[in-house]
């Protein structure tokens, strides 16, 4: 037994070794400063709750040579202080339901997050703990069972409490957490929400831009997961449908006024007029300040829910200049019977919350020590002593029953509560799974072997079970609250903000937004209800560049947003008929594009037309021409009989001013739109009308160039005899004298040589001959053109490439081998006729025919030779025009230089017009004349020269 005994005790002994041992190496490592309501004592089950009723946390020296300290929180927020209020009246609300929870009184814990992540985890693991001080993965608290926590304010501060929770599968409830990132139930089992998540909201906020045309488009987000995801869903979604980000900034969550000031100066050079802001209204109230300040005007601003309600940015003063006309998407609203009383009726001394909520609204101390010194110090700063206020109640001391309601400020006003209606419905869904849970029946239980949880003692899975499945409808609004995939359905109020003419803001509803319906109807706006900035009722336009008219089409601008382009014009025949074309487009065919580049029009056809101005005068011209010519006919005709109209043939001069009057009407063939008929009979009767001219002309030209040879060669011969009978006479004179017989006379008579005679008045070439010539030389035209009609005929062709915006009407020739040949084949006609002219141009009479012919020949050249630069340098109808003028000009000028002397002697002096004078005649040479022309008929005369010589 003594043995049993000592046995016993050492391991007692042992046993309490160790659990010194083991409390010895437990150690608290930090003290957490955290404020907040408990409420705990004799509850049936707590509900946590996570509220930043701060905005930020109290900077600390980072002093490392004593204990680190919990921070402290600075910057009291009224709003926030309103949704904890809200989630104690919600709980008292229930616990004096009958018929939720009839038979359970809810507790709560709720700590203060101060808008930051490290004091959210505090809050966390000291709510799980149980106790006031955090020991992770214990429960050390053995009070009412915890249900679920209400929080904890921004997607910053639940994604760190949701980690931290899912690990413990313990259901979180959130009530302004919209972040798209908790949606992933992999990393956030346990997360719930009774807002929607932004994929919602970027969805609505990228539609809104869309409806009025927005392009050019600035984002500003917070620097936190709820601002780099919502922007980054909705710049996804506006990007793909073609509008472009014009700048992309950060809001620092730490206050920078570096940033600030470089986030202003992106605003103030933007062009962009529309500015989407994801941010809450703390991290967005110092760049408003900012902005105020800069007077940054003219710009819209598209808010996300986190501060589209916020006095904080709605209230200061001269927030209208800047922000008025904003638009943005707003939760549901609701009224809350009695919050506002229960807002009101607060007891300042309750707890250090409500305390400092008291002092800072009223701006004075409950703290009478405080309060004392406070007035000493003021009293000292003025008479250096103190006053008899001091002695009794010191200035600045609040009495506890000021009254809230006359400062109608952010706490109390109830008129748009709408996350304070999500933390309601937050509170109200854990009670009704709460409720559902204490209701179940044994035995048809969602549990194992269909059994129930205990209200008393459940674990956080077994209330998240319910949680997911939960269903029902508000007391006041009958809106009906269920969690699919633990979020709610998207629907949003869209809010404008308004300024009354004492520049106040006031939302008014312009619309809604709803997740749920098809996409064509999501969103209802009424666009006539919207006040844009600066009181416009007309959207702003917001684009990198305008809209590219009809007409133009989008030129890319390098290394800058396809938002941003250049309007450049279409090209000639080219169309845009849309706005914003990115390519214009070819008209084709008979068509061409307008002046203003927006439509393809028929192309204007054009030809030298009998009607207008020019084709009249051509036609006037040719037709003078025709009657001069047969004017000249007529009187060639009546003077048939004449010396000078039988000279050289009449019926070459007939067939001559036959193909004159051909050239002068074969010009008006050309006019006219071209047809079939019109293109053969204008050229075949332009060629042969020339072949018969200037072969006419050759006829004439070769007897003349033969009768100038035959003179040539007779007058060489006449001198020839000349020179001899002078060279015989003084060989004589010399013989004489050289024989010594003065006085003998010796008489030499020489005789020209009869066989040098000639006679020029007998033509080689008759006047068959002559006919001959010219029949032959027409004839070769005529059959090539005969072929050229058979073979490859002239036909009427639209030129489509001579000017783009006309469609020509011309002939084509068919053949250019063809055309080529007839009238390479009248050119050397014209050769032929000007070198035969030339060589007979000595020739002299009273007429001068041959330096007619040559001066006609001459002409017909110089009008060809410029007809062709002018003719290659011109388009459409004037190279019509251009090639009538030549016809005309070369036929004016051969019936002018041919025929007007002759008329001039038939009609004026007819004394001249004699057979004698019809004959060529040799030039004067040294001042005396040879005789006339006749003269040349005879054979040489004979020449006596006596020389007698008297001998002494």
């Amino acid at each position: 037994m003594e043995m049993k005994g000592f046995l016993l005790g050492l391991c007692v002994l042992f046993y309490v070794y160790k659990s010194f041992s083991a409390q010895s190496t437990c150690k608290l490592k930090a003290k957490f400063n955290l404020s907040g309501y408990k409420d705990v004592e004799k509850k049936t089950v707590v509900i946590g709750g996570m509220f930043p009723v701060h905005k930020r946390v109290a900077s600390n020296k980072g002093n490392t040579s004593s204990a680190p300290l919990s921070s402290g929180c600075e910057g009291f927020n009224f709003r926030t202080f309103r949704w904890t209020q809200t989630m104690l009246f919600a709980i008292k609300e229930i616990n004096a339901m009958d018929d939720l929870l009839p038979k359970t009184d809810l507790g709560y814990v709720i700590y203060n997050s101060c808008f930051t992540i490290s004091k959210a985890v505090e809050g966390t693991l000291t709510y799980l703990t149980g106790q006031d001080e955090a020991v992770p993965n214990y429960r050390c608290g053995n009070g009412a069972p915890l249900a679920a926590l209400v929080g904890a304010g921004g997607s910053d501060l639940s994604i760190a409490t949701a980690r931290i929770l899912g690990l413990y599968h313990f259901p979180q409830v959130s009530y302004c957490s919209t972040c798209s990132a908790l949606k992933n139930k992999f990393q956030f089992p346990t997360f719930l929400r009774t807002i929607p998540s932004d994929e919602h909201q970027s969805t609505a906020m990228a539609k809104l831009v869309l409806h009025f045309g927005w392009t050019w488009v600035g984002t500003i987000a917070a620097d936190d997961d709820y601002g780099k995801y919502g922007i980054k869903d909705f710049k996804d979604q506006v990007e793909e449908a073609g509008v472009c980000i014009s700048f992309s900034e950060t809001m620092p969550k730490v206050h920078s006024p570096e940033a600030i000031q470089r986030i202003v100066q992106t605003v103030v050079e933007s062009t962009a007029k529309i500015i989407v802001v994801f941010s809450s209204d703390v991290d967005f109230s110092p760049l408003i300040t900012e902005l105020i300040r800069h007077n940054v005007t003219n710009r819209t601003w598209i808010a996300s829910e986190a501060w589209i309600t916020s006095s904080l940015i709605s209230r200061p003063p001269g927030v209208s200049s800047v922000l008025a006309g904003t638009l943005g998407f707003g939760v549901k609203r609701a009224d809350i019977p009695g919050l506002q009383r229960h807002l009101l009726d607060l007891d300042p001394y309750a707890d250090s919350l409500t305390e400092e909520f008291w002092e800072t609204v009223f701006n004075c101390t409950l703290d009478y020590s405080k309060a004392l010194r406070m007035a000493k110090q003021r009293g000292k700063e003025v008479n250096g002593t103190l006053s008899r206020t001091v002695r009794g109640v010191p200035d600045g001391l609040c009495t506890g029953h000021e009254p809230l309601a006359p400062l109608n400020n952010t706490y109390s006003d109830v008129s748009q509560l709408r996350i304070t209606y999500s933390v309601y419905k937050a509170v109200y869904a854990v009670a009704h799974a709460l409720h559902n849970l204490e209701h179940c029946e044994p035995g048809n239980g969602p549990f194992v072997g269909n059994s129930c949880a205990d209200i008393n003692n459940f674990e956080p899975w077994q209330l998240m079970y319910y949680m997911k499945n939960v269903r029902f409808k508000m007391p006041n609004t009958r809106e009906e609250i269920f969690f699919d995939e633990g979020d709610v359905e998207g629907f949003y109020d869209i809010l404008n903000w308004q300024a009354n003419s004492d520049g106040e803001i006031f939302y008014v509803t312009v619309g809604h937004y709803n997740g749920s319906a098809a996409p064509e109807n999501r969103m209802e706006i009424m666009n006539d209800s919207i006040e844009w900035n600066n009181g416009m009722l007309e959207p702003p336009r917001s684009v990198c560049s305008e809209n590219c008219q009809p007409g133009t089409r989008k030129g890319i601008r390098q290394g800058e947003p396809v938002c941003c382009f250049d309007c450049i014009l279409c090209a000639d025949g080219e169309i845009s008929n849309t706005t914003d074309a990115r390519e214009c487009i070819l008209c084709t065919g008979d068509f061409w594009s307008n002046n203003d580049h927006t439509a393809c029009v028929p192309k204007i056809i054009e030809f030298l037309a009998f009607g207008e101005p020019l084709g009249v005068t051509l036609i006037v011209i040719s037709a003078f021409g025709a009657l001069v010519t047969l004017a000249v006919g007529v009187v060639f005709i009546l003077h048939s009989g004449t010396p000078l109209v039988k000279a050289n043939d009449t019926l070459l001069s007939f067939s001559l001013l036959v193909s004159l009057v051909v050239t002068f009407l074969c010009s008006v063939v050309f006019l006219g739109e071209p047809q079939h008929w019109s293109c053969m009979t204008s050229q075949v009767a332009l060629a042969l009308g020339f072949a018969l001219c200037l072969s006419s002309i050759i006829g004439k030209a070769a007897v003349l160039m033969l009768r100038a040879q035959a003179l040539k060669a007779a007058r060489a011969r006449a001198k020839a005899a000349a020179k001899a009978a002078k060279a015989a006479a003084k060989a004589a004179a010399e013989a004489a004298a050289n024989s010594g017989s003065p006085d003998v006379i010796v008489t030499n008579t020489l005789h020209n040589d009869t066989s040098a005679s000639a006679n020029p008045e007998v033509d080689i070439l008759t006047y068959a001959h002559q006919r001959a010539i010219a029949a032959v030389a027409t004839l070769i035209q005529a059959i090539v053109c005969t072929v050229w009609l058979i073979v490859l005929p002239p036909h009427p062709v639209k030129n489509t490439s001579g000017q783009n915006i006309k469609i020509i009407l011309e002939c084509d020739p068919g053949s250019v081998i063809f055309i080529c040949c007839i009238f390479a084949y009248d050119i050397l006609l014209a050769l032929l006729a000007f070198i035969f002219a030339f060589i007979a141009r000595k020739l002299e009479d009273y007429v001068s025919e041959a330096k007619c012919l040559t001066f006609g020949m001459l002409v017909f050249f110089i009008v060809w030779i410029s007809f062709v630069p002018a003719y290659l340098s011109t388009r459409g109808k004037f190279m019509v025009a251009v090639q009538i003028f030549a016809i005309l000009a070369s036929s004016f000028g051969l019936l002018t230089c041919i025929f007007l002397p002759k008329c001039y002697i038939i009609l004026i002096k007819p004394d001249r017009n004699k057979e004698e004078l019809m004959k060529p005649r040799p030039k004067p040479k040294d001042g005396s004349s040879t005789g006339t022309s006749a003269s040349l008929a005879t054979t040489a005369t004979e020449a006596t020269m006596a020389t007698t010589a008297i001998d002494d």
